[in-house]
């Protein structure tokens, strides 16, 4: 079973080969289930950790408990 970090690169790497349009249809249909799979593998390896994280949080009192990882907030747009 590859690495998260193998998955994640082949996967940038069939997104690179899908964005340049110059495949065979039947190869970017190929491509793109891979990549499907690819990406579910990295988000399922993703929710482990992200719940390992959430195990290990500390409370003031050093026990432990669960709580939401923080998710940042992309930058609002500015109106122009």
């Amino acid at each position: 079973m590859p690495s998260f970090e193998e998955s994640l690169k082949k996967l940038e790497t069939i997104v690179d080969r899908l964005e340049k349009g110059d495949l065979a249809l039947e190869e970017s249909l190929k491509l793109f289930e891979e990549g499907v799979s690819l990406s579910a593998a990295c988000k399922q390896e993703l929710d482990q950790a992200e719940g390992r994280v959430e195990m290990l949080v500390k409370q003031r009192d050093g026990s432990l408990k669960p709580e939401p990882f923080p998710v940042e907030k992309p930058p609002q747009e500015i109106d122009q």
